[in-house]
C-alpha cells in the first residue's frame, strides 16, 4: 500500500520535496531551497545539479522520518529539456525570463500555430516553449543535432530517477505552442519542425514510469522497487484534488511566482489572448480555460523589506479613502499586459495600509483573470496567498461568491501526491469567506475596475 508519497516540487523560486500522507492528505515533513537560474553563458538556465543533489538528499532525509513508498514529480511550466542518447543535457535548461527568443520573434511569428489549435496566446521572453526549442536550434544547430529526445520539465526529473523518457499532457498543453488540445495530440508546429522523432511518449500523469534507479535507491535508502510516478504541470497539481471531489462550477487560483486561476464548468466566454488568457490540459487530459499574471513576483517586489502587518483600522482606511494600486507591477503578461503600474489617492499610507492596498490589487487582479475565463461557482485558493485574509475577503466581494482558503501550505504537493493514489479524496475544504456585507469593499472594487480598464 503506498501511503507515504514524496513529492518533488520545482518552482520558480523555490525548489521543495515534501512528504505527504495520502491518508490525511497532509504534508508531514518538508525540505526546501532557493531556486534561482545561472546567469552564466551559453545563456540564462537552471542549475539542475544542484537540484538534482537537493532531491538526493533530501529524498535520504525524508526516507529516514518515514519510509517513502512512491516518489511524484511537479514543475513550473513553460520550460523544456533536450537530452543527448545518454541523458545527458544537450543544451543546458533555459530560463523562460531569458529575452533571447525575441530576437527571433518576427521569424517564429511566422511559423507558429494560431490560438484557435492550441489555445496557446503569445507570450513574451521564453514563456512560450516552442519559441525557445525554434530559438535554441537556430542558435546552437549543432548542440541541437545533438538532442536525442525533448522533454518537459517534470518528466526531465522522473527520467533521471527512472533512466525512462516521457512526456505528458499538463506541461505540453501549458502555454508551449506544442501541443492541440482539442485533438490530444502535437500541433502542426511540432511537424513543421520536424520535432515529432524527438519527442518522448506521451504517458498519463498518474502512470508509473518505472522503480528508482538501484545507484539512487543506494544513495538515498529507498526501496529499489519504489515507484516512481510519470509527474505534472505544478497549476494542474493544485487543480487535481478539486477535479476528482468537486462538483462544477468551481474556479481554482493556484498562487505561486505565477497567480494561475483556472474555471470549471464555468460560463462560456471567448478567450481573449492579448490579455494572457489561455487553454490548459488538466491531468485527466481535458482542456480547461486559464488566465495568469505574476501575482507572486508582484507580491515578493511590493512588499521588499517592508512590514506585512496590519489592522482593521487600515483596511478601513484604504476603503474609505479608496487607495488604489493599478496595473501592472509586472509587464509583459496577465490581464494588463502593456499598463504602468501607479498608485492612487495613496500619498501617505502607513506600512499597515500599503499591505492592505497591495492585497486588494493582487485579489482585484485575479478577480480579473477569472472573470476574463468564465469562472462560476466557489473559489479555492491554493498556495501562499491563501494565507492572506485581505487577499481573500476582496477576491469575495470583487467576485460576489464566496472564496475558500486551502488549508495546504501547498496543493501542489497533495495533487502530485495523489498521482499516486487510486482513492478519491476527501478533501478538508479550508476556511470560507463570504463577500463582505460593508458596501466600502463593493465601492473599492468599482472604483478599481473603473480605472484599470479605462
Amino acid at each position: 500500500m503506498i501511503r507515504h508519497v514524496a513529492v518533488i516540487d520545482i518552482g520558480k523560486t523555490n525548489a521543495k520535496v515534501a512528504l505527504v500522507d495520502l491518508t490525511t492528505l497532509s504534508e508531514i515533513a518538508l525540505r526546501r531551497m532557493a531556486n534561482a537560474p545561472v546567469r552564466h553563458a551559453p545563456y540564462p538556465h537552471h542549475d539542475v545539479e544542484a537540484l538534482w543533489t537537493f532531491i538526493l538528499n533530501s529524498l535520504a532525509y525524508l526516507n529516514g522520518e518515514r519510509r517513502i513508498d512512491a516518489i511524484s514529480v511537479t514543475t513550473h511550466g513553460a520550460t523544456g529539456v533536450l537530452v543527448d542518447q545518454s541523458g545527458e543535457l544537450a543544451l543546458p535548461v533555459l530560463d523562460y525570463e531569458f529575452d533571447g527568443p525575441d530576437r527571433l520573434a518576427q521569424e517564429y511569428d511566422a511559423i507558429r500555430p494560431s490560438f484557435a489549435e492550441t489555445g496557446t496566446p503569445r507570450l513574451p521572453v521564453g514563456l512560450n516553449l516552442g519559441a525557445q526549442l525554434f530559438w535554441q536550434q537556430k542558435r546552437f544547430p549543432a548542440e541541437f543535432a545533438r538532442a536525442a529526445a525533448m522533454l518537459m520539465y517534470p518528466q526531465y526529473w522522473a527520467l533521471r530517477l527512472t533512466g525512462i523518457a516521457a512526456n505528458e499532457a499538463t506541461s505540453l498543453g501549458c502555454h508551449t505552442d506544442l501541443w492541440n488540445p482539442w485533438a490530444s495530440d502535437y500541433s502542426s508546429l511540432v511537424d513543421k519542425m520536424g520535432w515529432r522523432q524527438l519527442m518522448a511518449p506521451v504517458r498519463p500523469a498518474k502512470e508509473r514510469l518505472g522503480p528508482i534507479l538501484p545507484v539512487f535507491a543506494r544513495r538515498t535508502g529507498l526501496d529499489p522497487q519504489t515507484p516512481v510516478f510519470c509527474g505534472l504541470h505544478d497549476s494542474n497539481a493544485s487543480l487535481l484534488p478539486h477535479l476528482l471531489s468537486d462538483a462544477p462550477p468551481f474556479c481554482v487560483v493556484s498562487t505561486g511566482t505565477w497567480v494561475v486561476s483556472m474555471a470549471v464548468g464555468g460560463r462560456k466566454v471567448e478567450l481573449e489572448p492579448a490579455r494572457d488568457t489561455l487553454v490548459n490540459v488538466n491531468a485527466l487530459g481535458d482542456p480547461v480555460p486559464s488566465a495568469r499574471f505574476m501575482g507572486g513576483r508582484e507580491f515578493s517586489l511590493l512588499t521588499d523589506g517592508q512590514p506585512q502587518e496590519w489592522i482593521d483600522d487600515d483596511v478601513a482606511a484604504v476603503l474609505a479613502r479608496q487607495a488604489l494600486l493599478l496595473p501592472s507591477t509586472q509587464q509583459g503578461s496577465g490581464p494588463f499586459p502593456h499598463r504602468d503600474a501607479r498608485w492612487v489617492n495613496a500619498e501617505d499610507l502607513s506600512p499597515g495600509q500599503r499591505f492592505a492596498a497591495i492585497s486588494f490589487y493582487l485579489a482585484l487582479m485575479t478577480a480579473t483573470c477569472l472573470e476574463l475565463i468564465g469562472g462560476d461557482g466557489p473559489t479555492t485558493v491554493e498556495g501562499p496567498f491563501a494565507r492572506n485574509p485581505l487577499f481573500n475577503c476582496m477576491l469575495a466581494a470583487a467576485m460576489e461568491r464566496p472564496v475558500i482558503a486551502s488549508e495546504t501550505s501547498t496543493g501542489t504537493s497533495i495533487g502530485a501526491a495523489l498521482l499516486a493514489s487510486d482513492e478519491t479524496p476527501a478533501m478538508s475544504k479550508g476556511e470560507r469567506t463570504e463577500p463582505p456585507t460593508d458596501p466600502a469593499w463593493q465601492a473599492y472594487t468599482r472604483a478599481w475596475r473603473k480605472i484599470a480598464t479605462a
